[in-house]
């Protein structure tokens, strides 16, 4: 049983934004292709081989890779369905000197400190590589924004200033 939220501020109901980039589309119809050609079928193989030695209220074999399954065809069908409601940007802006989806913006902040982000769809978030959703309060702030324009964002420990020194652009048809 999950904690009773309020649906109105809770911060998961807010929409999102169905945009995605071209590489990161590519990248969601390969993990879709692999899970539907390669994990089911040799899941459900080992679901059948399980299931044939008999008792399966006590076959661990059987228990494990029938819930591993279900969750294989959960994501299919998440995959699916959410392939269908995406939007794929595959073009870059007319404007390419301003901050818009799909950007690689350098801010730096008010110590100094330098930070490389790209501005992606919610389904490429990665922090690792600083790939931020579109939907990210630091984002809102950024979109629209030029060259040398600050943006002010509000974080826990109150509101930051970063000042934009570079923005860039990946084409996607190359």
């Amino acid at each position: 049983m999950t904690r009773w939220r309020d649906p109105a501020k809770d911060p998961r109901q807010e929409p999102k934004s169905n945009l995605i980039t071209a590489e990161g589309a590519e990248r969601l119809r390969g993990i879709l292709d692999h899970l539907s050609r390669v994990k089911r079928p040799a899941l459900s193989t080992k679901v059948g081989e399980a299931a044939a030695l008999g008792d399966r209220s006590e076959n661990a074999d059987y228990t494990y890779n029938k819930k591993e399954l279900n969750r294989v065809i959960a994501r299919i069908r998440y995959l699916t369905k959410r392939l269908d409601e995406l939007t794929v940007v595959d073009r870059l802006p007319a404007d390419t000197e301003r901050v818009y989806f799909g950007a690689f913006v350098t801010l730096e902040d008010e110590g100094g400190e330098e930070l490389a982000i790209r501005i992606v769809g919610h389904d490429e978030t990665d922090t690792g590589k600083h790939w931020i959703s579109v939907d990210a309060p630091l984002a809102k702030a950024l979109l629209g924004k030029s060259l040398d324009d600050e943006a002010v964002v509000a974080a826990p420990g109150g509101e930051t200033t970063y000042l934009i020194t570079d923005i860039a652009y990946r084409d996607p048809q190359a």
